[in-house]
């Protein structure tokens, strides 16, 4: 069977990447790639080459009617299983089928399923009671080497950050230590300025708002970081000046513009919206709206009947109205999934479109082609800094800062990124195994019992698995005893103890109200030039440059990059306190020197 369609080179190496890694393994993989990349047809190229059984999920009929589409276009029959295109069939080969269906009738399909291909995968949460779990929970009870396989052109979830663990340039994305993800692998990624550069999507045009924009800072957000709505509702009643402005230079600036999306905060915020708007060129789509009202409306706006769209959360997927050439954004979000979502609505190619002017009204500050996701940016001065691991020489990217000639200063990684492939064995045929990520952490809590390195929120060692005492425990602890110091350390200076004897080095602890306390490492000794190494050394230059110090005078010549510890608890001796305890890295429920 002839593909009717020729797929561009990288859909092709989308599908040569799939097939490449299903042959060698059965962890579920994603595949990235922009809104308008053509994800459809990278899914009906996968379903064509298929044997066996398969199903495409998705979360709308839209997408699930779309998708179907394209896969019978090849001259195909495949199945659809949607109780909103009122068809519920599975016995085709290629089943296209919306999630929420699927859940609700799962004895229809009890069958033996090669591949579950998810769109929109970024929808698929890591709970084990999600519709999309229990789907693959039972397909796996049929067919133990199921293939999982997501597409999205945003690959991260609020309050998760990434949605996979793997990415096949080498490298992990998280800690390592943080909550399981849906996905093991991305394969194959495309980056949107690719496709803008290559002319395959419009190019947006960003611009600040020149008018007055809402300031939604100061309202209280959920573990997600959004907002109620009564609190939006309530902020947006007070500023029905800005509302009345915004829209009227949206008018304005629409007037050389074919198509206009209007995403607006509530549902109420939406009506005051349409309300300024020229009536018989204006539609409003909320989740109320009856669904053939809707299709009528957006039917309307695709032929160009109506010039301005309004809508409220429901248009951010599965709509395609290629001639859109201006997104103005009114509602607040923290997903950077939503508003790429947002904004790749007028990204999509269409005769005589220069381009699609985007206007963040509501100031999100999402950055489009590199957007912050994972850690969140630890203040407003840190930026991506390059950090190589001294252990795998994998270059990672953290947070940081840098000074005038652009030399990393201070960075806030953890573990190093990097993948290590597993050792090829002479005469193997293939490896299975699967590549680790690279051991070597740039700040760590060392465990008291086998003095193994762990992430600085671990609560047991990953080594020999016994309790690591919590920080916070020790200061509590120590706070309690009348013998005992404990100071903020605001920074540490350090002095020959002895002119005429360089192996002896003395530190001085400075807590932030002028307290002081002291202890002395001499390097002539071998194990107080191991402890001092294992403290200080291991941590030079914030972990990025390990040191072995043998002398005291070589310490002395780099003391500038020297880590110093957060807190330093000290016991009361007959005539002096004696440092006990050093708590580096430190992050917990206590406040830290010279934090606010």
């Amino acid at each position: 069977m002839n593909a009717p369609f020729k797929l561009r080179p990288y859909q092709q190496e989308a599908v040569d990447a799939t097939l490449r890694h299903f042959r060698q393994s059965d962890e579920s993989a994603v595949i990235v790639l922009p809104t308008g990349a053509g994800k459809s047809l990278v899914i009906a190229e996968l379903a064509r080459l298929a044997k066996r059984k398969i199903l495409v999920l998705t979360h709308v009929k839209e997408l699930v009617e779309q998708n179907h589409a394209k896969y019978e276009s090849y001259g195909l029959t495949g199945g659809i299983f949607s109780a909103g295109l009122k068809r519920k069939e599975s016995r085709h080969q290629v089943t296209f089928a919306s999630v929420q269906s699927v859940a609700a009738n799962l004895d229809e399909f009890r069958d033996e399923y090669s591949l579950v291909i998810i769109d929109e995968c970024h929808r698929v949460s890591g709970e084990d009671t999600s519709q999309y779990q229990r789907i693959i929970e039972l397909l796996r009870q049929q067919n133990d080497a199921l293939k999982v396989l997501g597409l999205t052109a945003t690959p991260y979830r609020l309050a998760m950050g990434w949605i996979y663990r793997y990415h096949y340039r080498g490298f992990v994305r998280g800690s390592g230590e943080e909550q399981e993800k849906p996905f093991q692998h991305c394969i194959y990624e495309l980056p949107l300025r690719f496709m803008i550069n290559r002319g395959y999507l419009t190019k947006p045009e960003l611009v600040n708002a020149a008018v007055a924009q809402y300031d939604f800072s100061a309202l209280p957000q959920d573990r997600f970081g959004e907002y109620a709505e009564k609190d939006v509702n309530q902020l947006l009643s007070k500023h029905r000046r800005v509302t009345r402005a915004i829209i009227e230079q949206v008018m304005e600036l629409a007037d050389q513009r074919q198509g206009v999306m209007i995403f607006a905060a509530t549902v109420d915020h939406a009506r005051e919206i349409t309300g300024y708007l020229p009536e018989h060129q204006t539609a409003l789509v909320t989740g109320a709206t009856d669904m053939a009202e809707r299709a009528s409306l957006i039917q309307r706006f695709k032929q160009r009947q109506l010039k301005y769209l309004v809508n409220v959360s429901v248009l951010t997927t599965g709509f395609d109205a290629p001639h859109v050439d201006f997104i103005a954004i009114l509602r607040p979000t923290q997903s950077v999934s939503l508003y790429q979502q947002i904004v790749g609505r007028g990204l999509r190619l269409d005769e005589g479109k220069q381009d699609c002017l985007v206007i963040d009204y509501a100031g999100n500050h999402v950055n489009l082609h590199h957007p912050e996701v994972g850690e969140p940016k630890p203040n407003p001065d840190s930026e991506p800094v390059q950090v190589f691991c001294p252990g795998c020489g994998f270059a990672n990217i953290f947070w940081g800062k840098t000074d005038d000639d652009g030399h990393v200063i201070e960075h806030y990684g953890r573990r190093c990124q990097g993948l290590i492939e597993p050792a090829q064995e002479e005469g193997a045929a293939t490896q299975s195994e699967r590549p680790q990520q690279c051991d070597y952490r740039f700040r760590f809590k060392e465990c008291p019992h086998c003095g193994g390195e762990n992430d600085i929120a671990a609560r047991k060692c990953h080594q020999c698995q016994k309790a690591i005492i919590d920080p916070d425990d020790q200061l509590r602890d120590a706070l309690k005893l009348k013998d005992a110091m404990v100071i903020r350390c605001a920074g540490i200076t350090l002095n020959a103890q002895d002119s005429n004897n360089e192996s002896k080095l003395k530190i001085t602890y400075h807590g932030e109200d002028g307290e002081e306390l002291s202890e002395s490492f001499d390097f002539s000794k071998a194990p107080q030039r191991h402890v001092f190494n294992k403290l200080f050394g291991r941590r030079f230059a914030n972990g990025q440059a390990p040191r072995t110090f043998s002398r005291a005078d070589e310490v002395l010549e780099m003391q500038a990059l020297l880590s110093a510890p957060d807190f330093v608890i000290a016991r009361h001796q007959k005539r002096y306190w004696q440092v006990q305890e050093r708590i580096f890295d430190y992050r917990g429920s206590y406040r830290k020197a010279n934090e606010v």
